[in-house]
C-alpha cells in the first residue's frame, strides 16, 4: 500500500475570534482522515494510506516558521498545507503566490512589528503555490463550497510562513506545499459572510485529496497561475 504523509498547519486563536477555523480544521481533519474508498478502483486513493499530522503555530514572525520547519524535519511529509484566517472572506481563499515581503501595520503575538523589507534578502521575489488549484476548485464546485483565488496572502505572518514553506518545498526532491485561507465560521443558513465549520472541514478534505491525487500523478491539471 502506498503511504503519504500530509502536514496541515493552523494558527493559535486570533484576538476577537471566538471560533478559529485555522485551529479547528487541521485538528479535525487529522482525527477524521481522508481515506479513499477501498472498493472503488476508480478512486486513485482507494489503496493509499494518507496520514495527516496537524500543527498549530503562533501568529509570530519569529516563531511560526521555525516551529513548522521542525515538524517538517521530523515528519518528512509529501504534502504540506498551511491554513490561516481571512476575516473578510466570503468563502475559501486559495492563495496563489507568496511574496518576499513583510510589511506589518500591527504587532504579532510577540508584540513585534518587523521592519518593512524582504523576508529573504537573497530569495526570489515570489513563489507560486505547488497545489493543483484547478482540481481543487473543481472539487469545491462539486461540493458547493464557495471559493476564490487570491493573488497573495498579504504581507503579515501568513505570507511570511507561506514564503518560507515554498522555499522549503523548492529544496525537496518531491514535495507539494501551499497555503489556504479560511473564512470566519458562520453557522447561519446561506451565510453571506463566512462558512459553516463542516463546510470548511469538507473543503480542507478536498484540498488534501486533490493534492494527494496530483502528487501520485492522477491529476494532470496544473495550478492556476496569473
Amino acid at each position: 500500500m502506498t503511504k503519504l504523509t500530509v502536514v496541515m498547519s493552523g494558527f493559535d486563536p486570533y484576538d476577537g475570534v471566538e471560533v478559529n477555523p485555522s485551529l479547528i480544521v487541521p485538528r479535525t481533519l487529522a482525527a477524521q482522515g481522508v481515506a479513499g474508498n477501498p472498493d472503488d478502483y476508480d478512486d486513485p486513493l482507494h489503496d493509499v494510506d494518507v496520514t495527516i499530522r496537524s500543527v498549530i503555530l503562533p501568529v509570530s514572525f519569529g516563531s511560526a516558521w521555525p516551529q513548522l520547519e521542525a515538524v517538517l524535519e521530523r515528519e518528512h511529509p509529501d504534502i504540506v498545507i498551511a491554513t490561516g484566517l481571512k476575516r473578510a472572506a466570503r468563502g475559501i481563499l486559495l492563495e496563489r503566490c507568496a511574496e518576499n515581503l513583510k510589511d506589518a501595520e500591527k504587532p504579532d503575538a510577540d508584540n513585534v512589528i518587523p521592519e518593512r523589507g524582504p523576508i529573504d534578502e537573497s530569495g526570489p521575489a515570489a513563489y507560486w503555490t505547488g497545489l493543483p488549484l484547478r482540481a481543487i476548485l473543481q472539487a469545491f464546485a462539486r461540493d458547493n463550497i464557495p471559493a476564490t483565488l487570491s493573488s497573495d496572502a498579504g504581507t503579515y505572518v501568513c505570507n511570511a510562513l507561506f514564503y518560507h514553506l515554498e522555499n522549503w518545498a523548492s529544496r525537496q526532491d518531491k514535495a507539494l506545499a501551499g497555503f489556504v485561507n479560511l473564512p470566519l465560521v458562520n453557522e447561519q443558513p446561506h451565510p453571506q459572510h463566512g462558512l459553516p465549520l463542516d463546510q470548511q472541514v469538507t473543503a480542507a478534505r478536498d484540498v488534501v485529496r486533490q493534492s494527494a491525487r496530483y502528487f501520485l500523478g492522477a491529476v494532470k491539471s496544473p495550478s492556476l497561475l496569473p
